[in-house]
């Protein structure tokens, strides 16, 4: 992981963006991981760039869940961005992308009226992600291949 303590800074920023309900902030959050993982392309950065840009987008939309379950909505996120906290000031990757992996899972079982969109706001995160580092000068094949998307979608977005 590149520039650990500045990915702890963005995920505990994102914490209080999330409970703020602040979704503009997660995303300025999400694009400054972008500069780094552009730079490094480091995976784990641009992982933690999907899943802040992610959860701007569910906020956003606040028809999926209601007020009695946000509570526990904000709570599976809080909780798992501690975990990512945590294994990354202990410098456990793998460890990292576990706690990445049950994040998007436990959104997914969140709720059934989520489940398709949250699916979809993570392949649109990734191509969204990769225009951004496609932007800062890595080629387009080689951003699809980081990211797992194909030329095609990002070619389109890109436009």
């Amino acid at each position: 992981m590149q520039e650990k303590d500045n990915i702890i800074r963005i995920l505990e920023e994102s914490k209080i963006a999330i409970k703020e309900n602040n979704s503009l902030k997660l995303r300025e959050l999400s694009d400054q991981t972008v500069h780094t993982a552009s730079i490094t392309q480091d995976l784990d950065n641009i992982m933690i760039a999907i899943f802040v840009y992610s959860l701007s987008k569910i906020l956003e939309r606040k028809e999926y869940y209601t007020n009695s379950n946000l509570d526990e909505f904000y709570t599976i996120i809080s909780n798992q961005t501690d975990k990512c906290i945590n294994s990354l000031k202990q410098s456990n990757d793998k460890k990292l992308k576990q706690a990445l992996i049950n994040l998007r899972k436990k959104l997914n079982k969140f709720s059934d009226k989520m489940n398709l969109y949250i699916e979809d706001i993570f392949r649109k995160a990734q191509i969204n992600k990769a225009s951004k580092i496609y932007e800062h000068g890595i080629s387009m094949e080689k951003t699809a291949n980081l990211l797992g998307i194909t030329l095609f979608e990002l070619a389109s977005y890109v436009g």
